[in-house]
């Protein structure tokens, strides 16, 4: 039965195509208007009220409307919007650069930016090609990356994404990656935990490099997360092989840290918990804290020189987007950036990591339709299953996960599916009390939902 829609919601419905959406089911749940958004709250149209526990895809770091933040983009705006960015520059994109380089892992030292977190891997993807091309090494026109990965929707992002659900439309028009297994903790073929788990499934991706190392130019991971296949987390010890690996067999290793970075793993960045240095670091999301579309890709000098030469030898990377180094994205980023050196957030996060891990552990794992709750920082995720011994997976064709989250929602609680999992990734400045109503809540429409499935 179709809903009364509002003015608003019919109007978005006569021209508005909406993102990851089938829109055919907006015709039962059509979308939420939201008027306004105050720290871990948005507003309806109704003046109802939802607990962001997705951080907004992930973007959210300090809040919605956030006042210091605010302040900054609105004192940039009456200022400088934008400007070209190519043989121009400006103060704000300067200052994100030297704090990026001073706070990313060693050696990362040159800073180009874009417009999003696709961008960012298209960038990494190219430059590395590039500079094995400039380098001599004319073989090696390939990526690999894991299955189930996820770096995006342009076309050489998924190309180097592995869930089916994205790609497999677009395959006759994908790149040709090489693909090796993935870290799967929950269903580990070794039987390993994680905590004395050393990453002996590494070796898929050792045999892929043994034997094609060559024509490979990168290796591109989400590190300790993969998060659009599930949350899917593995310790810190498999980045540290894995970068063994790319250092033995001479390809680049391109941490996609788009949707880990900036303090979601409990460290600033995740590959600090691995203690190593990538060839090449994107980052996305949470760099503006919520605000405004930018990327950033971080390298070293070593590929940086291969690039730098008179015109004529035609190395530059000609590569560009008319809002590269948008001064007002430059400047939130700042402000972003600033706040993580005053106020000590990533304390913050570890803090309330353990409790809402504490909450999550008491609430879910219990309940015999949870297979799993897993946690890394601030990012928790649960795993639904038809049988929680054998970890059978629940019928993908009854989007249990979704039905959930269409529950949740008229108690005030944003908590969107991937698949049969639900996931948190909340704002940090979450308080105590907003992270038991998410918990608590999320428990309550599980067990309201398969004591109605069963019933």
């Amino acid at each position: 039965m179709k809903q009364q829609l509002s003015e608003w919601q019919a109007r978005d419905l006569q021209h508005v195509w909406h993102p990851c959406s089938q829109m055919k089911d907006y015709e039962q749940f059509p979308p939420i208007v939201i008027k306004s958004g105050k720290g871990v709250w948005l507003y309806d149209e109704h003046d109802n009220r939802y607990l962001d526990a997705v951080s907004s895809w992930w973007v959210n770091l300090f809040g919605h409307a956030n006042p210091r933040i605010s302040q900054a983009l609105s004192e940039q705006a009456f200022t400088l919007e934008h400007a070209i960015f190519a043989n121009f520059t400006h103060e704000p994109a300067v200052k994100v650069a030297e704090k990026l380089v001073a706070l990313t892992p060693e050696g990362l030292n040159k800073v180009f930016f874009a417009d999003n977190g696709s961008s960012a891997i298209e960038v990494a993807l190219k430059m590395s090609f590039q500079y094995h091309m400039q380098s001599g090494k004319k073989t090696k026109k390939r990526f690999l990356a894991l299955t189930d990965a996820y770096h995006g929707e342009t076309l050489g992002a998924l190309s180097v994404g592995g869930v089916d659900l994205y790609n497999e439309v677009y395959q006759p028009l994908l790149l040709d990656t090489v693909r090796a297994q993935g870290p799967d903790c929950f269903r580990c073929p070794f039987n390993d935990k994680p905590e004395s788990c050393q990453a002996q499934c590494i070796r898929y991706v050792e045999e892929e490099l043994a034997a094609h190392h060559e024509e490979i130019t990168a290796v591109i991971i989400e590190p300790l997360i993969q998060a659009a296949a599930g949350m899917k987390m593995y310790p810190p010890i498999y980045l540290k092989r894995l970068r063994e690996l790319c250092t033995k067999f001479d390809v680049h290793l391109i941490a996609d840290e788009i949707a880990v970075g900036f303090g979601r793993t409990g460290t600033l960045f995740a590959c600090e918990q691995a203690g190593i240095s990538p060839d090449f670091m994107c980052l996305s999301k949470g760099l503006t804290g919520g605000y405004l579309p930018l990327s950033a890709v971080l390298t070293t000098d070593e590929v940086y020189d291969a690039f730098y030469d008179d015109y004529g030898t035609m190395k530059a990377f000609l590569h560009s987007h008319s809002y590269t180094g948008n001064t007002l994205a430059c400047r939130v980023a700042l402000e972003v950036l600033t706040i993580f050196e005053e106020e000590n957030y990533i304390d913050i996060v570890q803090s309330k990591g353990e409790q809402m891990r504490k909450l999550a552990v008491e609430a879910f794992n219990h309940l015999p339709y949870v297979g799993e709750y897993r946690q890394v920082g601030l990012v928790g995720a649960i795993e639904l299953v038809a049988n929680r011994d054998t970890k059978e997976p629940l019928p993908s064709e009854e989007r249990i996960g979704y039905q959930v989250y269409k529950r949740a929602l008229t108690k005030g609680l944003l908590i969107r599916p991937l698949g049969n999992i639900l996931y948190f990734m909340p704002p940090y400045i979450i308080t105590d009390e907003e992270m038991h109503f998410m918990i608590q809540t999320t428990k309550e429409t599980i067990e309201q939902f398969f004591a109605e499935r069963e019933g």
